[in-house]
């Protein structure tokens, strides 16, 4: 096998996107791991990577690469929001409320702070 380069990783990277938004998870794992493997620092592709797990249904991976991102960038509301639908998925779902809860603090998106609960039935505003 050909030795790969910084551009073929570009181009496994942009191809595994497209794998994933054609609902091809496995695909884009196949992709992505030696990616990965390459340069493993890059918080792009590892966020690529967990949601491809998410969408295979491999929870434990999922989870595990949510949390090496969330290790590297605390402050990532949707990978927050992304590690609660997995824990959710698994059946935690006390540990999925604490990062729905983060995410939603985070960024306030209506789909975030939903998930969150924290919206309540008095007093918001309107508009």
């Amino acid at each position: 096998m050909p030795e790969r380069s910084p551009e073929t990783h570009v181009i496994d990277f942009r191809a595994a996107e497209q794998l994933l938004a054609a609902r091809d998870p496995r695909g884009a794992i196949r992709l992505l791991d030696p990616v990965i493997t390459a340069h493993p620092e890059n918080t792009a592709a590892r966020l690529l990577r967990a949601r491809a797990f998410f969408l295979a249904a491999q929870l434990r991976s999922a989870e595990l690469e949510f949390g090496i991102v969330l290790e590297r960038e605390p402050a990532n509301a949707y990978a927050h929001f992304a590690l609660a639908r997995t824990l959710e998925r698994a059946a935690r779902p006390d540990e999925a409320l604490r990062h729905f809860r983060l995410a939603a603090a985070l960024d306030p998106r209506p789909e975030f702070v939903e998930a969150a609960r924290f919206v309540s039935g008095g007093g918001g505003g309107r508009g």
